[in-house]
């Protein structure tokens, strides 16, 4: 049924495959400045752009959330040092032009892009950069705890109140144009974690006036700041204004590179895909994300555009091992046999979507061909619960309301399937639904009473240690899960340089992660995007990276 679909629809096929295979390599310099001077006078922009998005982010203040709805609007706002390019996956400039590393890979030195300003007016130097640094790298802990999903200790490990355990050391001003940014020890992915949405640099005047780092306000269920609802960066695209129906932005008429056609952005929530749809067919949006199997079909018949994104996400069933029976190894084992992964992905994914045995995707070095997985046996399922003395304990599992996410097309039914193949062998479940914009991110990702829940990790640059670092490099309270053990391999694996030894030692983590089941990797999605006709050309990119000034419209 995939391959005779695939052969009646074309599509554009996003962001080469070349991205999952290439890396920037450290202790190298970086490309040389590149110039955004033209020999003619640059156009205007003056197209308004409306893009359908499956909700409203859950703040702007990337440092501060890992949500893709949130990214994908702070990524036309803000901009970090270094970028990534689509089509290889290598390091690119962005706001630094060049880069060198010293001292056996602890010292980076950038040179900074001149006559760059914030939004707000403030210039762009190394003290701007330092600041933002220093503001990641001293975020006290009360305010860690408000916001689970801030990114800097995944990354860097610790932070100043726990100097000896991070990788960071500091930030520090060379001149004007140049800042030297000094590692404890060696981060061989330290270059391409720096393109992550988290690490873009804000206007420092916006962040002391905003009180960034004071989460006194509510939105969306979270606790932000008022910057959240404010951002302030360097992008080709700057804030206007966000109220409950729709998020404007506006081009930047003193942005230091190419502004594109677009002069007016309106990300417009729509929460369910059939409601999408329809808004793209009544001309109401230009194009939207997260096209879903249900109506995939639908838009093909109609001769709507379609842009598939190769794989760069996986989506699991969340256990969390600190909520009793879940502690036991047969009990979570017994979780993996009675899913059925192939009636999952066959109904409620993309045609060609592969099913997963572990969490980092089958195109990254890393990959383990040979990763344990127990396959779907309901009958071994129930041998290994009465095993495991489970007697009918009720168990929470917590899912998402009102969501479409790139790695969950369908939450609600993705649910109810895994649920009634969760109770077919045995297992007592109780429903918690919860609104996404409600505060399911959080919920989930705290400490709480939920024994299972439904979410899903996006990668966002080319390296094992994006998806295993985030999700089983420390103690995280989102699946209870302490194995100091693996906490040290991807310590140590994250260190190592690039190559064979490297790739075995992700392989090996890889299946331990997977032997021990601290939760089951359901899918490698593929997600779409749909287009009208008034779309030339889209910037589609598996690690979400896709910036409007480079959405092309036909004349």
């Amino acid at each position: 049924m995939a391959s005779s679909k695939m052969r009646r629809l074309t599509v554009q096929i996003g962001a080469a495959l070349a991205v999952f295979g290439l890396a920037a390599c450290t202790g190298t310099p970086g490309p040389a400045p590149s110039s955004s001077s033209s020999s003619t006078a640059p156009v205007e922009p003056t197209a308004t752009f409306n893009f359908g998005t499956a909700s409203m982010p859950l703040g702007l203040d990337p440092a501060m959330t890992a949500d893709s709805e949130s990214y994908r609007v702070t990524r036309q706002v803000l901009e970090g040092l270094v970028g990534v390019d689509g089509a290889t996956g290598e390091t690119t400039p962005l706001l630094a032009t060049e880069w060198k590393d010293s001292n056996n890979g602890l010292s980076y030195d950038f040179t900074l892009r001149s006559d760059v300003t914030f939004h707000d007016g403030t210039p762009l130097d190394a003290a701007a950069v330092c600041a933002n640094f220093n503001r990641w790298f001293t975020f006290p802990a009360a305010l860690r705890k408000q916001a689970p999903g801030i990114s800097f200790q995944g990354v860097f490990k610790a932070y100043s109140d726990e100097p000896v355990f991070s990788i960071f050391k500091d930030c520090k001003v060379v001149s004007a144009n140049d800042v030297q940014i000094n590692l404890t020890r060696p981060f061989t992915g330290f270059l391409q974690a720096l393109t992550l949405p988290a690490f873009a640099i804000s206007s420092p005047t916006a962040l002391e006036a905003q009180k960034a780092n004071l989460l006194d306000q509510t939105l969306n269920g979270q606790a932000v700041s008022a910057y959240a609802s404010h951002p302030v960066g360097t992008g080709p695209f700057a804030f206007s204004a966000w109220d409950g129906n729709k998020l404007s932005l506006t081009s930047y008429k003193g942005y230091w590179g190419n502004r594109g056609q677009i002069a007016t952005i309106n990300f417009i929530p729509y929460d369910r895909a059939e409601t999408r749809q329809q808004a793209l067919l009544d001309g109401k949006i230009d194009a939207y994300d997260l096209v879903t199997p249900g109506t995939f079909d639908q838009l093909v018949k109609k001769g709507v555009q379609i842009i598939q994104r190769d794989p760069f996400s996986v989506m699991y069933l969340g256990i969390n091992q600190a909520v009793a029976p879940l502690e036991k190894l047969e009990v979570r084992q017994a979780i993996e046999m009675a899913v059925d992964k192939e009636t999952l992905i066959r109904r409620f994914f993309i045609d060609n979507t592969a099913q997963a045995s572990q969490f980092v995707p089958p195109k990254l070095s890393g990959f383990n061909n040979n990763a344990p997985s127990l396959g779907y046996n309901p009958e071994k399922a129930k041998e290994l619960l009465e095993k495991a003395g489970y007697k009918g304990e009720e168990i929470k599992f917590y899912y998402p309301l009102n969501a479409t996410r790139a790695y969950m097309p369908t939450p609600e039914k993705i649910y109810a399937e895994i649920s009634r193949q969760l109770v077919a062998v045995g297992f007592n479940i109780k429903p918690v639904p919860v609104d996404w914009e409600g505060g399911y991110l959080q919920r989930v990702q705290s400490t709480g009473d939920r024994g299972l829940h439904l979410l899903g990790w996006n990668g966002s640059y080319a390296d094992a240690d994006n998806f295993l670092g985030p999700l089983f490099g420390e103690t995280r309270a989102e699946f209870g899960y302490a194995d100091s053990e693996v906490f040290h391999k991807i310590e140590r694996a994250r260190a190592m340089p690039n190559g064979d030894d490297r790739n075995a030692q992700y392989q090996a983590i890889n299946a331990e992660i997977a032997a021990s089941v601290p939760a089951v990797p359901i899918a490698f999605p593929i997600s779409a995007l749909a287009l009208s006709n008034k779309v030339e050309s889209y910037p589609a990119s598996p690690v979400l990276n896709e910036v409007f000034t480079n959405v092309r419209l036909k004349p």
